[in-house]
Formats: structure tokens, C-alpha cells, sequence
């Protein structure tokens, strides 16, 4: 197998109990693009600083029956989008810093090709992975008219764990890791709890829980602060018998690119 793809396989092993890491990974036919794959390869390409332009061609001109076919579930759906969501969010930032300072126009903007459908971050993150919702109501209220693109590819269930996954260019977003859908639930899970135990804060005197600010810009995708309160009981945050008040932690803009999964801080 190449040697980029072994690499990549042994990166969508985060979090598992191996010993090694084998070339067992999904082995391209010569006339065929594995467009999961290829979002892994352009992220590894982002990583290791390697020319993005080859895979991001081969994105754009993708066929939409064969992507079709590959993302044929919401594992492989979630993997894909975002694996292309954090690599693109990296490769338009190292090329130009100033656009974060105008972060709704660098959200909104539809930079971004796949299959000859011209989409935006927002369209990747609120479309394809929220199954189209607005993006400021809190989670409460879908797209009244979303693409045919966009209900084609777009998951069939929300997941709030993949809050936990994107990596918008901030201090305060997860790391980056390379997702696979063969592994995307103990991934996805790995984050998860990763992501809590790094941000949130639980005061026993006062019996606040201090949570995220993303936990409270899309609290109907957690089911709400009940829902807030299953998960971080879940993960053995907060007995479960506690009650506590919930705030929400402010969020550090800063931009802080090239956060990848077991990189020093």
C-alpha cells in the first residue's frame, strides 16, 4: 500500500487499543476515486504541508452517483464531512490569516467545490452535518428549503458529537483527527469526552456546571441543558445525583491553526 495511506490509517486508529498499525486499510481500485480516502489524503497533505491543489481538483470534480454510493450512511456522511471541513477550514487560513477577522463572510463563503457544487464551512457544518439547520436559532429551527445537493448528502440524523469534531480555527475548537467511518463512533466518543474534560469546569460549592460556549450556541442538538446534563453525567463529570446549575464558558476566538490530535498545545 503507499506509504501516505498507510500513514492515514494508522491516524484513524486514535484512540484505539493497537499494537500497530498494518496497510489493512480500503485499497483504491486504479479507475476509481474512494472519496472518504481522498478527504483523509487532504487532510494528511494539510498536516505534513504537502500540495493540497491534486485532491481538492479530484473533490471538484467528483461524480455525484459514485459519492453518492460511498456515502451511503451517515458513518461514512460524518467522515467525510468532517474530514473536509477541517482541512479546508486549514487550507484557507494558512493561505490568509486576515480572513478571520471577518468571520461571517469567511464562514459563509462558498470557496469550497464538490462535485461541481460550489458550498460554504456553514453549508459543510449546518447542512451536511446538523441536517439543515439555521445556524443561529439555537438549534430549534431547520432550513426551509435546503438544496437538492445539500438533502442528498447530508446526514440523516443529527449527531452532537460532531460538535466536538470541528475545528473552526480557534484556541477554543478541538483538535483535528482523521475520521473514518469504521471507527467514526469510538472517535467520535474519544472527542467527546476529551473535549469535556479539557473545557468544562465543575464548582461543588456553588454547584455550577460551567460547559462549553458551543454547548450553548446549539443547546437543542444536545436535547437542551437536560441533555447537557445526561452527557456530562455519562462521562462521569458530575455524579448523578448532582443537580447543578449550568453556565457557559466565553470562547477564545484566537486563531490557532494546525491543532491536530496529539499535538502540545
Amino acid at each position: 500500500m503507499h506509504r501516505k495511506l498507510f500513514y492515514i490509517m494508522c491516524f484513524v486508529l486514535i484512540g484505539q487499543q493497537v499494537s500497530g498499525c498494518e496497510s489493512t486499510g480500503p485499497v483504491a481500485h486504479p479507475l476509481m476515486t474512494h472519496y472518504i480516502v481522498l478527504s483523509q489524503n487532504l487532510l494528511y497533505a494539510v498536516r505534513t504541508g504537502d500540495s493540497t491543489r491534486a485532491d481538492i481538483d479530484t473533490l471538484a470534480r467528483a461524480s455525484t452517483q459514485e459519492l453518492a454510493r460511498q456515502l451511503a450512511d451517515d458513518a461514512a456522511k460524518k467522515a467525510f464531512w468532517l474530514n473536509v471541513y477541517n482541512a479546508f477550514v486549514q487550507i484557507f487560513l494558512q493561505h490568509d490569516t486576515t480572513l478571520y477577522q471577518h468571520r461571517p463572510a469567511f464562514f459563509s463563503r462558498k470557496s469550497i467545490v464538490i462535485a461541481g457544487h460550489h458550498l460554504s464551512l456553514d453549508d459543510i457544518e449546518h447542512g451536511m452535518l446538523r441536517h439543515s439547520k439555521i445556524k443561529w436559532s439555537l438549534g430549534y429551527l431547520n432550513k426551509p428549503f435546503p438544496s437538492a445537493f445539500e438533502k442528498q448528502f447530508r446526514v440523516d440524523s443529527l449527531d452532537d458529537r460532531i460538535h466536538f469534531a470541528l475545528n473552526c480555527g480557534a484556541r477554543s475548537c478541538p483538535p483535528i483527527a482523521f475520521y473514518d467511518p469504521a471507527h467514526i463512533d469510538q472517535q467520535l466518543d474519544l472527542a467527546t469526552k476529551n473535549y469535556l474534560f479539557n473545557e468544562l469546569s465543575y464548582d461543588t460549592t456553588s454547584q455550577t456546571l460551567y460547559l462549553p460556549a458551543i454547548m450553548g450556541w446549539f443547546r437543542h442538538d444536545f436535547g437542551g441543558k437536560k441533555g447537557m446534563l445526561k452527557l456530562v453525567k455519562k462521562w462521569g463529570f458530575v455524579p448523578e445525583d448532582a443537580h447543578p446549575h449550568i453556565r457557559f464558558k466565553p470562547y477564545d476566538w484566537t486563531l490557532y491553526l494546525h491543532h491536530f490530535q496529539n499535538d502540545t498545545p
